[in-house]
């Protein structure tokens, strides 16, 4: 019985041992990769997002986001070093703060806004009735008024064609 409790004693032992170790390597960022950073990152002479730009200068940046990489750094830790060497126009996400949110607010508000007008026109348009339909209980398009030589050519055409 003694033997089983100190077993189980240095099992726990080494399970909590283990989860303390592993803490760290949880907790730890996710390894950077060339193609995360690469679609947030602009070309600094083409002005177009690096992964599709082709060139000198995108092979330099791309050749400097893999020497950061192998450095160890994390995501954000390239970005922060590429504003530092080619300036904030080199990231393709607008700030989240300061004028850089307008990116982001001005189309949800016109979102809303579309949102909000169709909310109140829908029901409007459904209310109305159609072009050319009538009140009458028959409720089919109404017609322009007919001359008497058109109502008989028409009672002419009509019959021709029933009979």
């Amino acid at each position: 019985m003694m033997r089983r409790a100190a077993r189980g004693c240095r099992l726990a032992a080494l399970v909590a041992a283990l989860l303390v170790a592993a803490t760290p390597a949880l907790a730890a960022a996710p390894r950077a990769d060339l193609v995360d950073v690469e679609d947030e990152v602009m070309c600094v002479t083409c002005k177009v997002p690096l992964n599709i730009a082709e060139g000198a200068q995108p092979d330099s940046q791309r050749a400097l986001i893999r020497d950061l990489i192998d450095q160890g750094l994390t995501k954000a830790q390239i970005k922060q070093e590429l504003v530092e060497q080619y300036g904030p126009d080199v990231l393709a996400l607008p700030e989240d703060e300061g004028f850089g949110l307008t990116a982001y607010a001005i189309p949800l508000a016109l979102g809303a806004l579309v949102l909000a007008g169709l909310a109140l026109l829908v029901p409007r348009w459904r209310r109305r009735p159609a072009a050319g339909m009538t009140s009458e209980a028959g409720g089919g398009p109404a017609g322009p008024d007919l001359s008497a030589a058109d109502a008989r050519r028409l009672d002419e055409d009509l019959a021709r064609y029933e009979g």
